[in-house]
């Protein structure tokens, strides 16, 4: 290749590169937010097999959907859910930063109607480190607070993460519940302390309410001090039990249970995102199945018809690239796959770097069937809407 060819290369990949990051119109991102480091590995290694590269995707891409409040950054967002009105979309967003609320005083928990307009926020002062969320079946709206403002846990490079002001109250490794209008109605958990008995979490990543007001919650993340356990509560936060996240001869004993979700059966779905695989239980813990097919799983989210749409933002080299990150699709009471979304930037690679998370870490569904991704790395919105059900043009 000629000198001036590679130049211009080099040029279209920097375009390519700097447009695959940007984020929509209505949403600014904070300029200190940046990419970690790219990983270590053979890049000319993919395990992915036929039938997911043959999967299809029914689905287009909509990017500026959603009306960011103007003069605000937007954080990172691992959090994203439904109303009960099946139109509406609640978020929990990390206060224009990429990994804690401390010190910030704009509200995390927000509502977007189904024109992508914000209606609704709540929840400044309150926060750590936001991280799941979950719409019970009275509208009552539940997020986890991972981790704690004065014992923060050490990132994925082993440096500490920021510690609030002395003085400051204990506060976050808890999950809290709150009605729609933002009154708080509980707090499971101890504010601040972090453990591992029946009042304390290490790092609770999600949580998810059965029908009759049991509480599931996804207690463990991605680095130590972790726990790896699902612990239930009765409707009132009584403790009733825990168990053994991880499932059968795990790995990896951090981030087994990054998400959760119910099916129509109530079996609990787990995102066993450390060993790449999906966790099936009954609501007393027995381990049901196991799913392979839906890559290295964040986040998640079960339909009315059981319909599972799994959002997956970290594999990469480590996993062989065996899958694109993006959002696969298929049936939660057989375990098909039918079809995937795959993120524009695809997996990180030495030409296209993307850091060790990026790409749909949140999804969540409306009614008619759109889907609402939400992303950490580059923190952003997202909506996708089928193809077929556009006009002609």
């Amino acid at each position: 290749m000629h000198y001036a060819s590679l130049k211009t290369l080099v040029a279209l990949v920097g375009i390519v590169a700097a447009t695959a990051t940007a984020p929509s119109v209505a949403q600014t991102v904070n300029p200190s937010m940046s990419q970690p480091a790219i990983r270590k590995g053979n890049y000319n290694i993919s395990a992915r097999t036929a039938a997911d590269i043959a999967l299809p995707n029914p689905y287009l891409m909509d990017e500026t959907f959603f009306k960011w409040p103007k003069g605000r950054p937007i954080g990172a967002i691992s959090a994203i859910d439904m109303d009960r009105d099946g139109k509406s979309i609640w978020v929990f967003e990390r206060c224009g930063n990429i990994n804690n609320c401390i010190g910030s005083t704009v509200n995390p928990i927000m509502k977007f109607d189904e024109t992508g307009r914000l209606v609704k926020e709540f929840g400044a002062g309150l926060f750590v480190y936001p991280h799941g969320i979950f719409v019970d079946y009275e509208n009552n709206i539940w997020v986890t607070d991972l981790q704690s403002n004065i014992d923060r846990a050490a990132g994925l490079t082993g440096e500490k993460a920021p510690q609030a002001p002395p003085g400051t109250p204990p506060n976050g490794a808890v999950v809290r519940k709150f009605s729609p209008d933002g009154k708080l109605l509980l707090t499971l958990g101890t504010p601040g302390v972090m453990g591992s008995d029946n009042v304390h979490f290490s790092q609770p990543s999600d949580v998810v309410v059965a029908r009759n007001g049991d509480v599931f919650v996804a207690d463990g993340h991605d680095t130590q001090p972790s726990n790896h356990r699902i612990i239930k509560f009765d409707r009132n936060g009584r403790f009733i039990k825990e168990w053994f996240a991880c499932g059968t001869l795990p790995q990896d004993t951090l981030d087994c249970q990054h998400g959760l979700a119910l099916d129509s059966q109530g079996r609990l779905f787990v995102a066993n995102r450390g060993n790449n695989r999906l966790e099936i239980f009954d609501q007393e813990g027995k381990l049901l199945d196991e799913l392979y097919d839906f890559g290295r799983v964040s986040g998640l989210f079960i339909d009315d018809n059981d319909i599972l749409y799994a959002a997956d933002s970290e594999s990469d080299v480590m996993q062989h690239n065996a899958f694109v990150r993006g959002v696969h699709i298929g049936n939660a009471r057989t375990g098909a796959v039918t079809a995937f979304l795959p993120d524009p930037q695809g997996n990180p690679s030495p030409w296209m770097p993307a850091g060790a998370t990026n790409g749909a870490e949140g999804v969540a569904v409306a009614r008619d069937g759109t889907i609402y991704v939400s992303k950490v790395v580059p923190a952003q919105l997202v909506r996708y809407v089928r193809k077929d059900s556009l006009p002609p043009k």
